[in-house]
């Protein structure tokens, strides 16, 4: 897999990473055993980008990660993230029950060492703020952020879901690898404004749920299928009405995917990273199976005329339903 950099400058990473969330947290199947597997054989296959929180699984997913991590330090880049905070009573920046958003630089630096802690390691390779609390000025968070640097606790550091002036006021702070937003072709908001931000300060732009959540590798095609501890239940673009109409715009993904001989999933991750070489997709799985076809995706080439039929199939604003419930969006774009 050709690599792709962590920013302008930055350091060579896979260009399709593993999203980690879904091993701990969110969805439905819990299975330590095969999660593990997978995290292995994303290694083995060269996917070095490893992406988690703290907030996933209220640590758990840190915990699974670390013994992978400290067995094959050399071979990962680790990313981490803090700001949603659990026992606040109630939502997080990612719609988490029972969780709140902090951004303050105590907590950035609690937050870290208690990652370093589950983790096992001595220092993380890209450390996110996750979620942003408004009432924080984004340079108190960026400079505690950049004193971890300073500490060698963290390599480099990142925001998620945020909006273009903060991006530009972290920037001055301390500079910034990464962005984390939520970029598919059925969420390419980040298209008007934030791309071109990112850009222009050579920041690289992490594509989380590229896939959205499922929806675009034609697995899904009822809510009977969504079992109810699984977090999309719940989501607005898996409601009643909006998720038949989102399937139907998958139906020009189906065709492309059959003129290349490649999967829906594969389909929409070649057209990701045909958006640029500074967008790096993290394909979230817990199993060996779906890791194995999201990385086959990076030999899939689409012809321009077949990127522009996905693109014009599916504009910005297409998707019907918001990309989380209510309390969770109030905390995007800030």
């Amino acid at each position: 897999m050709t690599p792709r950099r962590m920013g302008a400058g930055g350091p060579e990473v896979s260009a399709i990473g593993l999203g980690c969330m879904g091993m701990s947290f969110a969805y439905a199947g819990r299975d330590d055993a095969e999660s593990v597997r997978t995290l292995h054989r994303a290694l083995d296959l060269g996917v070095n980008h490893l992406d988690t929180a703290d907030i996933y699984g209220a640590g758990a997913n840190e915990r699974l990660l670390g013994p992978v991590v400290r067995a094959r330090r050399d071979e990962v880049f680790l990313a981490t993230k803090f700001g949603n905070r659990a026992g606040g009573g109630g939502f997080g920046g990612t719609g988490t029950p029972g969780a709140y958003v902090d951004s303050s630089a105590a907590w950035a630096r609690e937050a870290c060492d208690a990652s370093l802690a589950r983790l096992g390691v001595d220092r993380i390779d890209l450390y996110y703020l996750h979620r942003r609390d408004p009432a924080t000025p984004i340079e108190e968070t960026v400079g505690a952020m950049a004193e971890l640097v300073a500490a060698g606790k963290v390599r480099l550091i990142g925001l998620s879901e945020v909006s273009p002036a903060t991006l530009r006021a972290a920037y001055a702070v301390h500079p910034i690898a990464a962005v984390q937003l939520e970029y598919s072709l059925f969420s390419r908001d980040v298209e008007s404004e934030m791309l071109a931000t990112c850009r222009e300060l050579g920041v690289a732009l992490v594509a989380y749920s590229p896939v959205g959540r499922g929806l675009l590798t034609g697995a899904i095609t009822s809510r009977d299928q969504l079992a109810g501890d699984d977090w999309r239940a719940g989501a607005p673009r898996f409601a009643e009405g909006n998720l038949e109409a989102n399937l139907r715009l998958v139906d020009e993904v189906r065709a492309v995917a059959a003129e290349v001989g490649a999967t829906a999933a594969q389909t929409a991750l070649a057209w990701l990273l045909a958006q640029g070489e500074d967008v790096l997709p993290i394909p979230g799985t817990k199993r060996v199976r779906w890791l194995t076809e999201n990385v086959a995706a990076a030999d899939v080439r689409l012809a321009p005329a077949q990127l522009a039929r996905l693109s014009a199939a599916m504009p910005p604003g297409a998707a019907a339903g918001e990309r989380y419930p209510e309390a969770a969006m109030r905390f995007v774009g800030h």
